[in-house]
């Protein structure tokens, strides 16, 4: 026979319940009639300026929306993609997402990610340019905001270009590929290089950078099937690296498996005139480099397709399950007002897509190269790989390892080309039956 104390638990357990269950109903009702709203916005901000830029945003959100509360998440460029799938998984997602728009096509297409289309302020529809937008676009929706992007630049040792009495590039009259060789080539001595290549990520840096050459290396059919085709204009930047590396020794090949931080040392110690970096390393450079050092940005070499490069802006996007999308689309609003845009522009030392933030005067600076950057944002377009379904995969397993064989002579062009293409297509096959 049960102990009548134990029977009184399971009574006063189960009151408790119910009353819980009520208290949860009245707050439902609450919150459908209006009650206040908190949104979980991760952001990936990382240098100093950027984390405080992205803070006071929020809190000057909160301080004009008492209805809408925001809480700052912060989350990791370096694990963003692994931990957003989980949390995807796990039904945890944050409301509001930064990430950039190389790593949305998955989440779009596997329908963790809200379309936005409709949700969106008019104003910052038509202020972001049609070709920015097609970065975060993946079939028939609109997944993203993309909101920040840089270029890849020349940094430039002023003294080095000086002595070496060579042509300084502008946007309006860049170096073309030969041209460059030459001058790296011309630049370049005992012990001295006239660049470094920090090529430890070699496949996205020689994609983009190829758009300026005419490359295309993805080529969608009119059933929308992708295939990898390696031609001619897809060859002139490979070639010019492998070259100045093989052949001028105008560039070292010890760098080609480093990170862009990595060539610092040695380009303030006078080993390389020049370094292709992002716009962004200009904070890294500006705080780190010795009293007296003389540096400019140049812009990257032109060919066939003029200054036109591939970039992956930085993007907010709203997750699928998320309850409050309206909310969470006013708050996108909000953060990419041209001024605010402004201010995570140079938090982040990198070039907003808006067209009225990129009129700012602080953009327009000759001061750490500012003037350059903004000169090449009208050139500036989706990464090729953008919405190719598989490319991670393809990446990592076929066009890394071809790039750094190539890159370091253990194949030559034409194998580079059969590795892509052969082994490139049957990796997106897969992606696409």
């Amino acid at each position: 026979m049960r102990h009548p104390y134990g029977a009184g638990r399971v009574r006063a357990a189960t009151a408790l319940l119910v009353l819980l269950l009520l208290l949860a109903g009245c707050s439902a009702a609450d919150h459908g009639r209006g009650g206040p709203v908190t949104l979980r916005f991760q952001s990936l901000a990382w240098q100093q300026e950027s984390v405080a830029a992205n803070k006071e945003l929020v809190r000057e959100w909160n301080a004009t929306h008492p209805d809408v509360r925001v809480e700052y998440v912060q989350g990791s460029w370096d694990s963003v993609h692994d931990q957003l799938l989980t949390s995807f998984e796990g039904g945890e997602a944050p409301d509001v997402i930064h990430d950039a728009s190389d790593d949305l096509a998955d989440f779009a297409y596997g329908g963790y990610l809200a379309d936005l289309t409709g949700l969106l302020p008019a104003g910052l529809n038509s202020d972001i340019p049609r070709h920015s937008w097609q970065a975060a676009t993946f079939g028939d929706g609109v997944y993203g905001v993309p909101f920040l992007q840089e270029p890849r630049v020349l940094i430039a040792n002023t003294a080095w270009l000086r002595s070496g009495r060579v042509r300084i590039p502008t946007p309006q009259h860049p170096w073309s590929w030969p041209e460059f060789r030459r001058i790296t080539k011309r630049l370049s001595g005992p012990g001295r290089y006239g660049v470094a290549w920090p090529l430890k990520e070699p496949v996205s840096a020689t994609l983009n950078l190829s758009l300026s050459a005419g490359g295309r290396l993805f080529h969608r059919d009119a059933g929308g099937k992708v295939t990898v085709g390696f031609g001619a204009g897809d060859a002139v930047v490979p070639r010019t690296v492998h070259d100045q590396v093989a052949v001028d020794h105008s560039a070292p090949a010890s760098t080609l498996g480093s990170g862009g931080s990595d060539t610092l040392p040695g380009f303030f110690g006078g080993r390389y005139a020049m370094v292709p970096l992002g716009f962004s390393y200009r904070q890294q450079i500006a705080q780190q480099a010795p009293k007296g050092f003389d540096w400019q940005v140049l812009p990257a070499p032109a060919g066939a397709g003029g200054l036109t490069q591939g970039v992956s802006p930085q993007t907010l996007s709203v997750a699928a399950d998320c309850p409050h999308k309206k909310e969470a689309a006013e708050f996108i609003g909000f953060l990419l007002r041209p001024r605010n845009m402004v201010r995570l522009a140079l938090g982040d030392w990198m070039l907003p897509t808006g067209a009225e933030a990129l009129k700012d005067p602080a953009l327009h600076t000759a001061e750490n190269g500012w003037a350059t950057g903004t000169a090449l944002a009208a050139h500036l377009r989706p990464a090729p790989a953008q919405s190719v379904r598989g490319y991670p995969e393809w990446k990592d397993k076929v066009a890394t390892p071809a790039f750094q064989e190539y890159y370091s002579g253990s194949i030559g062009l034409v194998g580079l080309r059969e590795r892509l293409e052969r082994d490139g297509n049957l990796v997106l096959a897969r992606y696409q039956r």
